[in-house]
C-alpha cells in the first residue's frame, strides 16, 4: 500500500520523536557497519583478512576506532579562526542527519499502537529540500578548508566546492526527467509512480548520470580530489584532529547514505519488493518486510563506493571537471528534451498499439544508446607518441657517446657477467672485458 502525502503530519509528538531517535539510531549504526564493511571488502580484494578480532567477524572495530579518535588529543592551530574551526564540521554533519527525514523507509505501519507511514515527513517538493540541505554541508567543508590556516586544507576547501557544485548541477539535471515521468517532488508519491516499472529502466541515463554525480558529490574515490594526500596531505581535514576530525568522517558516510537512499528512492522502487517478488508474494509490501528490501538496495549501491574506491585510480582534477561540464551536463540536457518529447507524444496519442509503439519501449532504446555514447568518453584518448631525439655532439662540448642501434633501449638492463682470472674478480658487461 502506497503513502499519499496527507498521511503525514498527523502522528502524535512521542511518535515523531521516537521516529527521530530511529533514524538518528539508524545512520550511526549504519556509519559503523559501512565503515566495517569497507575494510572487509577492501581487504578481500587485496588478498588481506580485514578486521577480525574485536567483536564477532571484528563488527566492533569501528566502535573502538571511534571511541580511541574521540579521546585523541584536540589541536587547534595557531593561525586558525577558532569559532568558525569548530562550527566547520557542525555544519558538515547536521545536515547530513536532517536529508534523512523525508527518505521513505516503507508503508503505513503500526507502530506502538499507532497507525503511522515508515517515514518522518513529507513534503511536495521533499526531493529539492534534500538536494538544498546537502548543499549547506558544503560550507562546512569549505570553511573548514579556509578556517584552518593552512595552504593545503584551502585548496581542498577550494577544490571540494567547486566540485561539488559542478556535479549538484549535473545531479539536480539528473532529476528533472523523474519529476516529469513521476509528476510529483514528494519522495513518497515518486516511489508510489515506480509500483511496475522502476524508473532506472525507464529513465537509464538518469540513473547512470546520478551514480556518477552521486560519487563525485561524496568526495569519494575516484573523485576523492579534495582529500588528495599525494597533493594536499589530507585536504580540507589535514589540520583536524580527535572529535572535529571523527564529526567530519561521519558526515563522509552518512552522506554516502543519503544518496544511496536517494537513488532508491528516486530510481529502484524505493521500498517495493525487487525482482517482481509481490506478483507472487501478495505480502511482500506490507508491514516491515519493505525495511529489508530498502536497506537492501542501498546497501547495493554502497558496495559500488567500496568497490570503486579499491579498484579505480583517482583522477586527475582538470579530467574530473571537464567530464562533469563538457560530458555528464550536456547529455543530461539532449535526455531532458527526449523524455519531455516522448511525454508530449504519448499524451497526444502518437504511439500507435503495439509493442513498438510503446512509449516506454523507445524511453529505454533511447536510454541505451545515450549511455553507450556516456561510457565513450569515459575511454581515454591514445596521444601519439613524441619522435625521438637524435643526440648530436656539440662543438666544443663534451663527447657524447653514441645511441644504441635502433634508438634508445627498454626494458631491462643487459645482464651483467663475472670473468674471472688470477688476480681478481671484475664485473663486466655481457661479451666486454675489462682486460
Amino acid at each position: 500500500m502506497n503513502t499519499a502525502l496527507s498521511a503525514f503530519g498527523n502522528d502524535v509528538w512521542w511518535i515523531v520523536l521516537v521516529k527521530t531517535l530511529l533514524v538518528f539510531v539508524v545512520l550511526v549504526l549504519l556509519t559503523l557497519f559501512n565503515i566495517w564493511w569497507e575494510r572487509r571488502v577492501v581487504a578481500r580484494m587485496q588478498h588481506r583478512i580485514g578486521p577480525n578480532v574485536h567483536g564477532p567477524f571484528g563488527l566492533l572495530q569501528s566502535l573502538a576506532d571511534g571511541v580511541k579518535l574521540a579521546f585523541k588529543e584536540d589541536l587547534i592551530p595557531k593561525a586558525a579562526d577558532k569559532v568558525v574551526f569548530v562550527l566547520a564540521p557542525v555544519i558538515c554533519v547536521v545536515p547530513a542527519f536532517v536529508t534523512f527525514s523525508v527518505i521513505p523507509f516503507g508503508p503505513e505501519v503500526t507502530l506502538f499502537g499507532e497507525r503511522t507511514p515508515l517515514q518522518l515527513t513529507d513534503m511536495p517538493v521533499a526531493v529539492l529540500f534534500v538536494m538544498a540541505i546537502a548543499s549547506i554541508g558544503i560550507y562546512g567543508i569549505v570553511l573548514g578548508g579556509w578556517s584552518s590556516g593552512s595552504t593545503y586544507s584551502l585548496l581542498g576547501g577550494l577544490r571540494s566546492s567547486a566540485q561539488m557544485i559542478s556535479y549538484e548541477v549535473a545531479m539536480g539535471l539528473a532529476l528533472v526527467a523523474v519529476f516529469m515521468y513521476a509528476g510529483s517532488m514528494s519522495t513518497s508519491e515518486i516511489v508510489a509512480a515506480q509500483d511496475d516499472l522502476w524508473f532506472g529502466l525507464i529513465l537509464l541515463p538518469s540513473f547512470v548520470i546520478y551514480a556518477i554525480a552521486m560519487v563525485g558529490e561524496t568526495n569519494r574515490a575516484p573523485f576523492d580530489l579534495p582529500e588528495a594526500e599525494g597533493e594536499l596531505v589530507g585536504g580540507f581535514h589535514t589540520e583536524y584532529s580527535s572529535l572535529k576530525f571523527a564529526l567530519f568522517f561521519l558526515a563522509e558516510y552518512i552522506n554516502m547514505a543519503t544518496v544511496s537512499a536517494l537513488a532508491t528512492t528516486l530510481f529502484l522502487g524505493g521500498w517495493h519488493a525487487p525482482f517482481w517478488i509481490d506478483e507472487f508474494w501478495a505480502g511482500a509490501n506490507e508491514g516491515y518486510w519493505p525495511v529489508l528490501w530498502f536497506f537492501g538496495k542501498v546497501l547495493s549501491f554502497i558496495f559500488v563506493f567500496i568497490w570503486l574506491r579499491g579498484s579505480l585510480p583517482r583522477l586527475r582534477y582538470d579530467q574530473f571537471m571537464a567530464f562533469g561540464w563538457k560530458r555528464l551536463i550536456p547529455i543530461s540536457l539532449v535526455w531532458i528534451v527526449a523524455v519531455a518529447t516522448m511525454r508530449v507524444a504519448r499524451n497526444e496519442g502518437a504511439f500507435e498499439d503495439g509493442f513498438s509503439g510503446n512509449p516506454q519501449f523507445w524511453m529505454i532504446m533511447i536510454g541505451v544508446v545515450l549511455v553507450v555514447l556516456l561510457v565513450t568518453f569515459l575511454v581515454p584518448e591514445k596521444t601519439p607518441e613524441a619522435p625521438t631525439q637524435v643526440r648530436t655532439p656539440r662543438a666544443g662540448g663534451f663527447p657524447v657517446p653514441p645511441m644504441p642501434t635502433g634508438g634508445a633501449v627498454r626494458g631491462a638492463a643487459a645482464p651483467l657477467v663475472f670473468r674471472t682470472d688470477h688476480t681478481s674478480v671484475q664485473p663486466t658487461d655481457a661479451g666486454v672485458s675489462n682486460g
